[in-house]
């Protein structure tokens, strides 16, 4: 299968690109090269491999988040902060100005 330049400028627009002539023409020599060794992959016979969606055995390594020591108050909380503290909020700086 040979992709027509004006199928690379359609892939390309499609992807939102701009290309030059010139890079149509290489990318259209690149993407049939590729394509053409995709369909030598398909002619392969994996019929007795295994699927393989996962390679370390890993199959969880989350942990449960835990709690340690009490609640802290609302005053302690605040007083962490280096910000000035006004009406029970921590004032920061504007984001837009």
């Amino acid at each position: 299968m040979e992709l027509s330049q004006e199928q690379v400028r359609h892939i390309a627009k499609l992807a939102r690109l701009g290309l030059t002539d010139e890079e149509v023409k290489k990318f259209s020599t690149q993407l049939t090269n590729i394509l053409q060794y995709i369909e030598v992959l398909n002619e392969v016979d994996t019929s007795v491999v295994a699927p393989t969606n996962q390679v370390t055995g890993l199959s969880n390594v989350m942990r449960e988040d835990v709690m340690k020591g009490g609640w802290v108050s609302r005053e302690e909380l605040l007083g962490c902060s280096e910000l000035p503290v006004e009406s029970d909020q921590i004032r920061v700086k504007p984001a837009i100005e």
